[in-house]
């Protein structure tokens, strides 16, 4: 901002107000005194200063001129006047489509943007974050304070030059001076977008930057129009990968509100017995990192459905082959959330026993994902892969049939930190540690 420099007054305006008001007989206290005429030009500089050059219009100088008047009734009738025009651009920059689209509104045109009364476009600015709720409050303030002691209305009572001021430097701070102005991201040009093909790079970050600068309310409507594409059976794959693609940028970053939204979208499918909606939704929350949300019975339900997956492959033909994407995917599953208690014998012996192989060997491919997730276990789950090779079932009757599988358990056991295993588990892992 640039500085304003006013020229003094005392010397030749305020004699002539004392003129006037004699010439016409009128009391002198009807103005402003002399003395709040100069605090107040005093400080109208550190106001104007506030305002980007491009605000000053002619209702900052008919302000100044009403100030030096000592017409402080007047003078906030201006300020305030330039304050709405800009409250009014600044929706306009916005789109007034957008508006269109986030209110319901029928028609918002211009037309319509002008017929709202001061109190209306001040909810509207606040709705679209134009303004703060600090904003919001001083504003509205100042609405009121217009209402009743300016001059665009028969008045109350009169204000001082304190009051006049902390007016001004109001609307200064919250309508003229802020300079952050979000724009609206066109819904519906959006999804068309969204549908009208595979993003490429540049399309993709030019959205993500356009849903970064609108408003959160915004933001919160589009997230769920993401995840509502990508739930959709109707949907075809490219446009849920775009979906996908677009809330991946934004998942790292959600509010509480906007998990609790999706949250609740995704409650509804459950609700509403649409298991296909259900199950992409399911994979959705995976895909942005967001399984810990969806609760522990859920989190089961898919650790569960992905070790009986895997286990299937692996006692299929060709499973050396087939496993290691099943692996992968129940390694993804577990580094997301903390396995719950009801799933963690189903997912150690799972893991364990693939890792071990049969009697003609192992994936060789999948053991790294394997390794990874041995080595995430648990204290419980240390305890309960130890007590396999003593437990009726697969792993132990390969255990004792085949001394590869049992030497391939062991390196297994020794990929188990000694800092995890509980003490019931000690003797089993110094037995296969040594």
């Amino acid at each position: 901002m640039t500085d304003v420099n006013l020229p003094a007054i005392a010397a030749h305006t305020l004699p002539v107000l004392d003129q006037l008001t004699k010439a016409l007989g009128v009391p002198r206290d009807i103005l402003a005194s002399p003395s709040e005429i100069e605090t107040a030009w005093l400080n109208l500089p550190g106001i104007l200063k506030k305002i980007p050059p491009v605000l000053r219009t002619e209702g900052m100088a008919r302000m100044c001129v009403a100030v030096a008047s000592g017409l402080f009734d007047s003078a906030i009738n201006y300020v305030w006047n330039c304050s709405i025009i800009e409250l009014r651009e600044k929706v306009k920059r916005f789109g007034l489509n957008v508006v269109e689209q986030i209110t319901s509104k029928t028609a918002f045109d211009e037309q319509a943007l002008l017929d709202l009364k001061d109190a209306e476009l001040l909810n509207l600015c606040l709705k679209l974050n134009l303004i703060t709720e600090d904003g919001y409050f001083f504003l509205d303030q100042c609405r009121d304070i217009r209402n009743n002691f300016s001059a665009a209305h028969p008045v109350v009572g009169k204000i001082d030059d304190h009051e006049f001021i902390g007016f001004a430097n109001r609307c200064a701070k919250y309508a003229l001076g802020n300079e952050h102005n979000p724009i609206g991201v066109n819904l519906a040009a959006f999804m068309a977008a969204i549908k009208g093909g595979k993003f490429s790079g540049e399309q993709k970050d030019q959205w993500v930057h356009r849903i970064g600068q609108t408003h959160e309310a915004q933001q919160y409507l589009i997230f769920g129009s993401l995840h509502g594409i990508y739930s959709d059976p109707a949907s075809n794959e490219e446009s849920r990968v775009n979906a996908l693609s677009v809330a991946a940028e934004f998942a790292p970053h959600f509010t509480p509100k906007a998990r609790s939204d999706l949250i609740n979208r995704h409650h509804d499918y459950i609700a509403k017995g649409d298991e296909k909606r259900h199950k992409a939704s399911q994979q959705f929350f995976e895909k942005l990192g967001m399984l810990a949300l969806l609760g522990e019975h859920e989190v089961h339900s898919l650790i569960s459905n992905a070790c009986k997956r895997l286990f299937a492959v692996h006692q299929s033909f060709d499973n050396f082959y087939n496993e290691p994407p099943f692996a992968e995917r129940l390694l993804q599953l577990s580094e997301q959330v903390a396995i719950p208690d009801t799933v963690k014998d189903e997912l150690v012996e799972t893991v364990v026993t693939c890792a071990a192989g049969n009697y003609y060997g192992v994936s060789n491919a999948a053991l790294p994902h394997f390794y990874k997730i041995i080595k995430g276990f648990s204290p419980a789950e240390v305890e309960i892969m130890l007590n396999l090779p003593s437990k009726k079932g697969i792993l132990s009757e390969r255990l004792k049939g085949s001394a590869t599988c049992a030497n391939r358990y062991k390196s297994l056991v020794q990929l188990i930190d000694v800092s995890t295993v509980p003490a019931k588990a000690a003797a089993a892992y110094a037995h296969w540690i040594k």
